[in-house]
């Protein structure tokens, strides 16, 4: 059985959730991977620029990582900073600290994705794909994934908070001998 090494106090749900994220980021990063690498994934554009090819492997690093980051939020480290970090090793996690981005990331995808599908539609001069059907297929399923990461996301940050939020209660009423 595959132990994911969570807190005892967090939901299996929130665990399973967690977990899927970088899961749901990684077909379109591999997508990615393969168009720097010239595999026929997309429509022929000419050839990547070596900056455009830098951006686009970085977007797929910054994404994959932003994902890798929701399993704080299940995770000890999502409670109490590793000590090996420089001037915050072990210390408690802030409930708000990692609640607040969390959801300000999981509006800010949102709205990707709302512009994504939207954004042909509604802008006068948009690009359009001219893929071929495979292409097309491939590219849907690689980033038809993506639209599942806002909302677990949010249902892991609102796990995580209502965790902190009454352990916080609980040992403040222990503390005081309630």
């Amino acid at each position: 059985m595959l132990k994911m090494n969570a807190l005892p106090d967090v939901p299996r749900w929130a665990v399973l959730a967690a977990h899927a994220v970088p899961l749901v980021t990684l077909p379109s990063g591999l997508w990615r991977i393969a168009l720097v690498a010239g595999l026929p994934v997309a429509p022929p554009d000419g050839e990547m620029s070596v900056l455009g090819a830098l951006y686009v492997l970085s977007l797929t690093a910054v994404s994959e990582a932003l994902a890798l980051l929701t399993l704080g939020l299940v995770r000890p480290w999502g409670d109490v900073v590793p000590r090996w970090i420089p001037l915050l090793g072990g210390r408690r996690v802030r409930p708000l600290a990692a609640v607040v981005p969390a959801l300000l990331g999981a509006t800010a995808l949102t709205g990707i994705g709302v512009w994504f599908f939207c954004a042909p539609y509604v802008t006068p001069h948009h690009v359009t794909w001219q893929g071929t059907p495979a292409q097309d297929a491939l590219l849907a399923v690689c980033y038809l994934p993506l639209l599942a990461w806002p909302p677990l996301l949010t249902a892991v940050t609102i796990a995580y908070y209502r965790r902190r939020t009454d352990r916080h209660r609980a040992d403040s009423r222990a503390f005081a001998g309630v």
